[in-house]
Order: C-alpha cells, then sequence, then structure tokens
C-alpha cells in the first residue's frame, strides 16, 4: 500500500504528469483518426498548461502559501518534559562528506529549527526520524543523529525512529514513545498541515514548530523551476491530505511504554 501511494501519488505531479501528456500526444498523433489526433493535440495543450502554471509566481505562491500560512514560526518556550520531534526527508550517502553535508536542504532546515527548539526548553529530548529508503544501507534517522551531534546536540539526549516510512509511522512511533504528552513538533512548513492533523488524529498534542518556508512572490511572466519543485510540494501534501480523507486514520491502543 505505501509503495502503491508513492507511485500513483507521482502520476500526477506537474513534471511526471506533463511527461504523459506529451507522451500521449506524441501517440495519438500517428494515429489516422481524426478523434484521437484531437485529443492529441488536448493532451499537448494540457502538458503545456500544466508546466506553464506550476512554473508560474502567482501559481505556485498560491498553492505554496496556502498551506505554509496556517502555522506560524513557534517561539513559545516549554517548561515541563520537553520533546522536540523533527520528521525526516532524504538524504545522500556519500563517503568523505560530513553527516551535515548529507543532509537535502529540507531536512537540514528541519534539523536546525529542531535544533532551535531544543533551546526552548530544559533538557529536551531531540526524535529524529526516517527510514533508509531502500536504496541506501544507512537509516536516515541515523544521517540526522549524526548532523544534531556535529552541530552541537548531545547524543544522550537523541531518540532515532528509523523504521517510520511515512508520517503516520512516525505518529504512531512517537506516541508509543511519549503517549499523549506535548511535544513540539518541527517539519517543513508545508507539510505542517496535514502533519498536524495525523498527529491530532491519534489524540496527540502537536506544537506546530514549522520551518523550511518556500512561498515566494515573483513576476507573473517569469518561469522558475523553483516554483515548479514550490508547486509540486504543495501538489504533494494536497493529494496527502485527500489520502487521509479517504483513508481515514486507524487510532491504536494507548501505548504502555513512555518516557
Amino acid at each position: 500500500m505505501f509503495w502503491l501511494k508513492k507511485v500513483l501519488s507521482q502520476l500526477v505531479m506537474p513534471v511526471p504528469l506533463t511527461v504523459l501528456l506529451l507522451l500521449l500526444a506524441a501517440c495519438l498523433w500517428r494515429s489516422q483518426g481524426q478523434w484521437l489526433l484531437k485529443l492529441g493535440k488536448v493532451s499537448l495543450s494540457l502538458a503545456i498548461a500544466v508546466l506553464f502554471l506550476c512554473s508560474q509566481s502567482q501559481v505556485s505562491y498560491w498553492l505554496t502559501n496556502s498551506l505554509e500560512s496556517r502555522f506560524s514560526p513557534n517561539h513559545q518556550n516549554m517548561t515541563q518534559r520537553c520533546v522536540v520531534m523533527v520528521l525526516g526527508s532524504s538524504n545522500i550517502e556519500k563517503s568523505g562528506l560530513t553527516a551535515v553535508q548529507q543532509l537535502s536542504a529540507t531536512a537540514l532546515a528541519r534539523l536546525n529549527e529542531g535544533i532551535r527548539q531544543l533551546s526552548l526548553g530544559p533538557q529536551c529530548t531531540l526524535v529524529l526520524s526516517g527510514y533508509s529508503g531502500g536504496i541506501q544501507p544507512t537509516p536516515h534517522a541515523s544521517i540526522m543523529a549524526n548532523a544534531a551531534i556535529e552541530l552541537g546536540v548531545n547524543p544522550a539526549n537523541i531518540v532515532k525512529f528509523d523504521q517510520p516510512k511515512d508520517t503516520i509511522e512516525e505518529a504512531y512511533a512517537l506516541q508509543k514513545l511519549i503517549g499523549h504528552h506535548p511535544f513540539k513538533l518541527v517539519t517543513s512548513a508545508t507539510h505542517m498541515p496535514r502533519a498536524m492533523s495525523i498527529f491530532t488524529q491519534l489524540g496527540m498534542q502537536p506544537q506546530a514548530a514549522p520551518t523550511d518556508f518556500i512561498a515566494r512572490q515573483g513576476f507573473w511572466w517569469r518561469l522558475d523551476a523553483d516554483q515548479l519543485l514550490a508547486s509540486q510540494r504543495a501538489i504533494h501534501e494536497y493529494i496527502g491530505m485527500l489520502w487521509l480523507q479517504v483513508k481515514g486514520l486507524s487510532v491504536p491502543p494507548s501505548p504502555k511504554e513512555t518516557l
């Protein structure tokens, strides 16, 4: 189910969708039927429209800002049993690079915010998550933990979840660890609405600490690859929210293990 979700979601992302529409148009134009030729023209027009709109700054800003504006940066101090949960992202694994250098820009932004949140409470526990992705030997959580240590975090204050593959599994893992105790939830601002929905549906008490804000305004006539990437990330989140509504969440029994 996890990989099926990943594959299906990729089919409606701007770049894969544009490629599929172009391939469809090319195949239809080779046909002899008049209506198939018209359908090919429609497919080509849709491909151009998707690429244009998702690369355009106003459209990209509208898609991303509608997600990022729901939660403000968190500067609230924590006075009781401080727990900071940083959701996983991605990394490369390359010999000769430090752990910090192996993190993606998104992962590094999340980790930096998580470390900043540690300074807002006494003796905070930093929870880091992410599996290996099936393509590299070291789990993402371990790379994140090593990077946190490089940035000055005490290893004794780090907890790693190296099995969860998505946000739902991350929420279950944290619930087993801390129960329903309040905690700071760190993730990208575009991902925060979906993440908050998942954790709160499990009866947990997350305090949003968004980071990695990517909504940018620009000239209407400028088409930009960064805007295309931002649009793709936002669309990924909207699809994820729809998936949650379709699938729903089954709340597991109250965890027995707590910090």
